[in-house]
């Protein structure tokens, strides 16, 4: 278990280098990083349990089992924060992704940013396609379109990122 979840941790943090300009909060890597330190915990947690059982001893396995109770304990109450705090989360997403798409011209690394989160996920814009009505990018195009990362995969060679053709968005 810590090792997948080292691996978790790592990969989160890698693909953070994707996302980066969508989560300009600076605690962003925070659950990776305690994804991490989980994983070292619940090594040094397992090699006690094991010990102690190989032992039979009494006082390792008591540790062991104070230890899996606060896990648990703190497990409910992260849960918790989080069935809480989701719809905190969900609009600072929001937020940030509609002032970084607002910043897309095309050509800034935030546009590649759009680009890439758009291909990769198979969506355009926040919440659809009329979410770029309102920025820049929309106005500036002469035929008042949306970027072609937002066209569909199968008929991207047709597609020119007009709203008058949703179906190919």
């Amino acid at each position: 278990a810590a090792a997948g979840l080292s691996y978790v941790g790592a990969y989160v943090v890698n693909t953070y280098k994707n996302y980066d300009n969508f989560l300009q909060d600076k605690y962003a890597l925070l659950p990776a990083a305690i994804i991490i330190c989980i994983a070292v915990v619940m090594f040094i947690i397992g090699l006690i349990g094991c010990c102690s059982t190989f032992r039979e001893s009494r006082v390792g396995l008591g540790l062991f089992f104070a230890i899996i109770m606060v896990i648990f304990v703190a497990e409910v109450s992260a849960f918790v924060l989080g069935f809480v705090y989701r719809e905190r989360v969900k609009n600072d997403v929001q937020s940030t992704m509609h002032s970084v798409f607002e910043q897309y011209d095309g050509k800034n690394p935030e546009s590649s940013v759009v680009n890439y989160l758009q291909e990769q996920l198979h969506c355009c814009g926040v919440k659809n396609y009329s979410d770029w009505t309102t920025t820049q990018w929309y106005n500036s195009t002469s035929n008042n379109s949306v970027p072609l990362s937002c066209c569909r995969q199968e008929m991207v060679k047709n597609c020119t990122g007009s709203l008058d053709q949703p179906q190919e968005l």
